[in-house]
């Protein structure tokens, strides 16, 4: 029997209801609570395998304190090209990375950090370390 594979769509709103929740501080048991589900249905929200009603996908937007349109930025149209290099394929790894733990808390770090200048050195030593582990796979 085949696994049923969640549709790109809701992948990517499931994502982006979880890179939200995380940004607010929110745990998906907090958010299961106030919307009167389990947090194992979040979990299913989250990564796609359920699909969120739209009933549902706005009461999370408010809870969440953004429109409903967030949730569908950057997701994927159905008409794109399935080969080569896309701007969704590139927003698809930042999207996943926002969604992680680390990427939340990298993220909220770094928007603390004022200066422009500590900023940018930042961004060179990630590069530079990204680079260096490319060389050693």
């Amino acid at each position: 029997m085949l696994k049923k594979v969640p549709n790109p769509i809701d992948r990517h709103v499931g994502s982006r209801v979880r890179m939200r929740r995380m940004l607010a501080g929110v745990s998906q048991e907090k958010l299961g609570d106030a919307l009167g589900l389990t947090f194992q249905q979040v979990q299913k929200y989250e990564k796609g395998s359920n699909r969120i009603s739209a009933s549902r996908l706005q009461q999370i937007a408010k809870m969440l304190d953004v429109p409903v349109s967030f949730f569908f930025d950057g997701a994927p149209t159905g008409d794109m090209p399935t080969g080569g290099f896309s701007d969704a394929a590139s927003s698809a790894y930042v999207s996943d990375f926002m969604s992680s733990s680390e990427g939340v808390q990298l993220t909220k770090a770094f928007v603390r950090i004022k200066s422009p200048k500590v900023r940018r050195r930042i961004v060179d030593l990630v590069e530079s370390l990204a680079e260096e582990d490319a060389g050693n796979t």
